[in-house]
């Protein structure tokens, strides 16, 4: 195996709550050949960080680059990541999904905990595209936790009212569990009259990150809470580069299915940030009766596909979120007489014998929100 100029050494971390597998991979792509070392398990501590840098140091071609790889597992991974960060070594975190789909493609059928570590290794060797992980600014990390604890904090509150109204049509139903339920909702309404005030506190001390949040809220439809939610889950959109990246990442871009003679069918791919998804449903529901150019864009869809208003619901959750992105990258505030969510699209040209059968030939995600030349969306 030739260490020249395309040699790498990366090592794969398959890492769960109380401990962690780490293999070293290396590979040199010119030649197309490799090495691993077996793997080794480490406590998922402080002292275990140390060990496995230590001995990643040690197996490692002295005088070359070593990078690191693993997956985003729940938070069990946060402080070995930034352990890494700390001490200046190059990690990447690369999600489960592309991961497991390296495996399949490299052949490997076996799932274990030495196996996933091996295969991680051998991902960052041999991947081209990946990107070096960073640790989100501190006001970004806890305003994320703020605002799902509110989600949380909702839903149980839901769950909550719900049982209370269903104690109210039983035949018999027991006063202490009213009471408890009473006294339950009066604690989280404490609860989240507090997590509010510790989001208004917590943005208070950016005055710059407060002011982009205030202008962003002129728009009509989404609330400062909506807005902070999507900017902490986000990071301020720190790594996002376009538009369709973040309908991607929030798991709103659109993806056709079909086979043969078969019509495809266009539905979002759910495979993003369902935080995101969940916090712009509410705020989609209000901009499709108030904002005009959102109202626009729902009674169209809505007109198009009369049974599925849920499609033009959709699109506005979408529309919305570019809105937030846009206003945020520009620094500007909401005017309505504008559309800076619009993109232009180009009609592709399909022969007469195959139109009802063909799909055009583009690598983008069907838009929602575009028109065609004759005022009505693409599909």
């Amino acid at each position: 195996m030739s260490t020249g100029e395309g040699f790498r050494q990366c090592v794969g971390i398959d890492i769960s709550k109380e401990k962690f597998t780490a293999c070293l991979y290396m590979y040199d792509r010119l030649s197309d050949e490799g090495c691993c070392t077996g793997s080794v398990e480490f406590a998922n501590t402080r002292q275990g960080f140390n060990q496995m840098v230590k001995w990643s140091r040690k197996e490692a071609l002295k005088g070359r680059a070593l990078t690191y790889l693993m997956e985003p597992t729940g938070v069990y991974y946060e402080p070995l990541a930034y352990h890494l960060d700390k001490i200046g070594q190059t990690l990447y975190v690369v999600l489960p999904n592309k991961a497991r789909k390296f495996c399949e493609a490299e052949g490997i059928k076996t799932k274990t905990d030495a196996m996933d570590a091996r295969c991680l290794a051998l991902m960052g060797c041999a991947s081209r595209k990946l990107r070096p992980w960073s640790p989100p600014k501190a006001i970004y990390r806890e305003l994320r936790q703020l605002t799902r604890f509110r989600a949380d904090l909702c839903k149980l509150r839901t769950s909550v009212t719900n049982r209370q109204e269903s104690l109210l049509h039983m035949e018999g139903a027991s006063k202490n569990v009213q009471k408890g339920c009473e006294e339950l909702i009066s604690e989280i309404d404490k609860l989240m009259e507090k997590n509010e005030k510790d989001i208004t506190a917590k943005l208070a001390e950016d005055k710059e990150l407060e002011a982009r949040i205030n202008r962003i809220a002129t728009a009509k439809g989404v609330g400062a809470t909506t807005i902070t939610c999507v900017v902490a889950e986000t990071q301020g959109f720190h790594l996002i580069e376009n538009r369709k990246q973040l309908t991607s990442y929030a798991g709103l871009d659109v993806k056709a299915k079909q086979s043969g003679k078969e019509d495809p069918k266009h539905t979002i791919s759910k495979k993003g940030n369902a935080n995101i998804r969940a916090v712009l449903y509410m705020p989609a529901m209000s901009a499709a009766r108030c904002n005009r150019q959102a109202k626009a864009a729902y009674d169209r869809i809505c007109q198009k596909h009369p049974k599925e208003k849920m499609i033009g619901i959709t699109a506005v959750m979408r529309r919305l979120l570019l809105l937030i992105y846009t206003l945020w990258k520009n620094g500007e505030e909401y005017d309505e007489t504008r559309d800076v969510t619009s993109t232009p699209r180009k009609k592709e040209h399909t022969p007469d014998h195959t139109q009802e059968y063909c799909i055009p030939n583009t690598n983008e995600p069907v838009d929602w929100n575009a028109t065609g030349e004759n005022g009505q969306p693409p599909f």
